[in-house]
């Protein structure tokens, strides 16, 4: 039988985010949304930031705290 234990009791990771790449400094499933909260597995994580070691749930998330910080213009 295999089993594996549910998203809920997984534990958040710590992550240095890099220019292409991230690297895990604390082992866990996920990372958490710096916008929205949300749990992101780090099997699904795309989006971040570099420069605010920030990790996003998606690009349109990414593009709206891009905006908040650098402003819209």
């Amino acid at each position: 039988m295999n089993f594996e234990p549910t998203f809920a009791a997984a534990q958040e990771a710590k992550v240095r985010y890099l220019d292409a790449d991230f690297q895990v400094l604390r082992h866990g499933d996920f990372v958490r949304c710096a916008v929205t909260r949300q749990a992101i597995r780090l099997d699904d994580l795309r989006y971040w930031s570099v420069d605010r070691q920030e990790a996003y749930a998606s690009a349109e998330v990414a593009m709206q705290r891009h905006l908040e910080v650098n402003g819209a213009g």
